[in-house]
């Protein structure tokens, strides 16, 4: 069959519709790139937030509108919680959760004999330079307002071994950097335990560093208690990205609790400080989620202030989102959604300033960027890029710097963007 996949949401998403397409190429099938062209669409869905469950149904509605003769098949988090609204939907025929995403090449009709999750196999689009490889699932955590863990189930991890595979078929194929991704890929090796694990998310990265040739090496979000000072020696390798994504949720004590996440402000802090020492250029990027139920006009201001200080090079805001079935969604005192619009703004104000100090601070230096895309502008050809430390570069060139790593000079800043001079 001809197949289009798409996906909507986080890394782990994408990375899991990467590897379902080299499954069904190697299974015979034909990935394609738009729905018009298909016999059959793949949707990967999202529920995160109740606008990520929005998105799913309009995209659904969407695909169905496009090709009204292809097969539609729903998966993903928003799958596992509302199977049957999404069959509901025109056009859906399967509907398929978590739980049962591994099998989907055997529901889609192939034969699981000679699956292999190391593509992109021939014949399958290469969109990205990046390889996103999923290394665990699920998440043992309780925070409040977290519908993934539901949906994902507990944590569980992949075979080193088979990671390590993926990483080198991936390099293979010509992918530049490499990202590891999960639900909580800072519990990996955990399963089932609290205790530290034979193998953890430090040894696999070390295991990746000395056994193959990956040019960068990127980690996805992990939980900041996670850390170690062990674990910052793995950044004497330059092919370590500079960067961490450690989810803040709030920068007040109070509202951490009702939350339920493990730490405080000061701990967090700490944690911040101790990286920062270790990584020299270090890029700190977080999510800080803005009227949490209770979160009062002080409680924000704290939050506000203490990410102020924190100075992040970015800042994911997420007005709080209901979701059924979580603990969150019963506390007293939700906060109207015109308040979390008013706080959201706030804060993106407060992190649209950091990230600009973040990338004026390298303005001057010579960093490599990983070029990523082109765009035609009305004076040329524009390329984007990113370099390790997670600072997006613009420049204009007349070459093909399509997954090229180039020493780049980084000479002034345009909104909160970089703009470059690459190296011919």
């Amino acid at each position: 069959m001809k197949i289009y996949l798409s996906s909507l949401g986080c890394k782990l998403n994408q990375s899991e519709m990467d590897t379902l397409a080299g499954c069904l190429a190697a299974a015979g099938h034909q990935v394609v790139a738009a729905p018009s062209e298909a016999d059959l669409c793949v949707f990967n869905t999202c529920a995160v937030t109740h606008v990520a469950a929005q998105k799913s149904r309009q995209a659904l509605r969407r695909l169905h509108r496009e090709n009204p003769l292809a097969r539609l098949v729903a998966t993903g988090c928003y799958a596992q919680l509302t199977p049957k609204e999404l069959g509901e939907l025109p056009g859906v025929e399967l509907v398929v959760g978590n739980q049962d995403k591994d099998r989907l090449v055997e529901l889609l009709g192939g034969s699981s004999a000679g699956r292999s999750a190391a593509g992109p196999m021939p014949g399958v689009p290469r969109p990205r330079t990046r390889a996103l490889i999923k290394i665990q699932d699920g998440c043992d955590n309780a925070c409040t307002y977290c519908i993934i863990r539901v949906a994902r189930g507990p944590q569980h991890s992949r075979p080193a071994d088979e990671i390590l595979t993926e990483v080198r078929a991936r390099l293979a194929a010509g992918y530049q950097e490499i990202v590891l991704t999960g639900v909580h890929i800072g519990a990996y090796g955990r399963d089932g335990q609290r205790e530290p694990a034979k193998t953890d998310l430090w040894a696999l990265v070390g295991q990746i560093l000395a056994g193959t040739d990956v040019p960068r090496l990127r980690l996805s979000s992990i939980e900041p208690w996670d850390l170690s000072e062990q674990a910052f020696r793995l950044w004497d390798d330059p092919r370590l990205c500079r960067h961490l994504h450690l989810p803040l949720q709030s920068g007040c004590d109070a509202t951490l609790r009702r939350m339920a996440r493990r730490y405080t402000t000061a701990e967090f802090s700490a944690w911040v400080a101790a990286a920062r020492a270790a990584i020299p250029d270090l890029a700190i990027t977080t999510d800080v989620i803005v009227g949490f139920p209770g979160e009062t006009g002080d409680e924000f201001a704290k939050s506000l202030a203490f990410v102020q200080e924190m100075t992040f090079s970015r800042v994911h805001v997420f007005p709080y989102s209901l979701r059924a079935g979580t603990p969150a969604a019963q506390m007293p005192g939700q906060v109207p959604a015109p308040v979390k619009a008013e706080r959201a703004q706030a804060l993106r104000t407060v992190a649209s300033a950091s990230q600009r100090a973040f990338s004026q601070s390298f303005v001057g230096r010579i960093l490599d960027v990983l070029w990523e895309s082109p765009r035609e502008n009305i004076d040329g050809l524009w390329w984007s890029g990113l370099t390790d430390n997670y600072l997006r570069v613009q420049a204009r060139s007349s070459q093909n710097l399509a997954n090229m790593s180039l020493p780049t000079r980084l000479v002034a800043l345009a909104g909160n963007d970089l703009v470059g001079e690459p190296a011919k």
